[in-house]
């Protein structure tokens, strides 16, 4: 397994977290939200964008796909 870790973002209230499929706004840390790395860039999904795209997730597809 690679043991390299992706860092967090910064303090909760310092930066806005979006959701970047339906552009949902967190209310504070969005502990259940999922976060993917693509391009060097952090993406992060809802909840329901998470569930309705957790196959093409898992299967590591480019979010350009689905």
């Amino acid at each position: 397994m690679d043991e390299q870790q992706t860092p967090h973002p910064a303090r909760p209230g310092a930066e806005s977290i979006v959701c970047s499929r339906c552009g949902t706004a967190a209310e504070g840390p969005p502990p259940t939200w999922t976060c993917s790395m693509e391009n060097g860039t952090r993406h992060y999904l809802c909840d329901d964008c998470a569930r309705a795209n957790i196959r093409a997730i898992e299967g590591r597809l480019d979010s350009a796909w689905w």
